[in-house]
């Protein structure tokens, strides 16, 4: 019995849940119940799409994202852990930390009573590179596909010793034209404009997008909603466990230099990202866990 056929033995849900190989060698979950479709792909524990039942879709995969063994996937909800950005003294250490890239292992699919569909992923550290993170610890990412998405990332330090993680959901939305919507939720709130050599700035009303867009939000646990009146609707993405906001959007130069986010790709995608980074990372001590949890939902605007 190979990989697909044991993972579809084990882990599949009729007319709802099954496993399939992508032609570019991953392994992909594809969700289909009365509320939504989803896909996701184990590498990474790496949720690509969202569409609730009758709506446009809401998380952004890239027409020409790269879906290959160890390589980044553009688009969806990459996981970073246990690091965000930069590795604080490593250059050579991968952006965003290993778990976007890793394998990870299913342990457990369920109908939910409403009819969503939940699965549990697991990152054991066994899988982990010894090397960049010789700690003993295990991260679970709980997705929940339904009216609403849902996400769950837990860590658990199973070592004797505190350790210190960073970490994001790094989430793509859909937008019509991201010149044309704004985010509310952030405003008052202080934060590190990437694009201006991390200098600290504070928001004066809305986010609108006119130009390259990289800040990390800090102290911040509030609901933020995406208006968009392309598509007649706003998504608010609700959040627990999470101190951090980074709103990202590459523009013009930077996406072309990126080379897969497709033609004019950046128009049609903004990240708000629920995260722990910089003077928010998390210090956990020895066998306790942390529980970042994110809910996103679509309403009309």
């Amino acid at each position: 019995m190979n990989d697909i056929e044991n993972l579809n033995a084990r882990f599949a849900i009729d007319n709802q849940l099954a496993f399939a190989s992508d032609p570019g060698g991953l392994t992909i979950a594809k969700i289909t119940n009365q509320q939504a479709d989803a896909t996701i792909a184990i590498q990474g524990g790496h949720l690509m799409t969202w569409t609730p039942k009758g709506a446009e879709p809401v998380i952004w995969l890239s027409p020409t994202a790269k879906l290959a063994p160890e390589k980044s996937i553009r688009g969806g909800v990459p996981i970073c852990w246990p690091w965000f950005g930069a590795h604080v003294s490593e250059t050579n250490f991968p952006a965003h930390g290993f778990a976007r890239t890793t394998l990870w292992q299913i342990i457990d699919t369920a109908t939910l009573a409403d009819g969503a569909t939940e699965l549990k992923f697991e990152l054991e550290p066994t899988n982990m590179p010894k090397q960049q993170w010789p700690h003993n610890t295990t991260v679970q990412c709980i997705i929940t596909v339904g009216n609403t998405l849902q996400m769950e990332l837990v860590t658990c330090n199973c070592s004797e010793d505190k350790i210190t993680i960073s970490e994001a959901l790094h989430t793509y939305f859909a937008v019509s034209d991201v010149r044309n919507i704004s985010i509310d939720g952030l405003e008052g709130c202080h934060y590190l404009d990437k694009v201006d050599a991390f200098k600290q700035k504070q928001q004066a009303g809305p986010i609108t997008f006119s130009s390259e867009v990289d800040r990390v939000y800090m102290d911040t646990q509030a609901d933020c909603i995406i208006h968009d009146p392309g598509l007649s609707r706003q998504i608010r993405i609700s959040k627990a466990g999470s101190d951090s906001t980074v709103v990202w959007n590459p523009w013009i130069e930077k996406a072309e230099q990126m080379g897969d986010l497709g033609d004019n790709g950046y128009l049609n995608m903004v990240c708000v990202e629920s995260a722990n980074a910089a003077n928010n990372s998390v210090t956990l001590p020895a066998g306790a866990e942390h529980h970042l949890k994110v809910c996103y939902s679509v309403e009309k605007d």
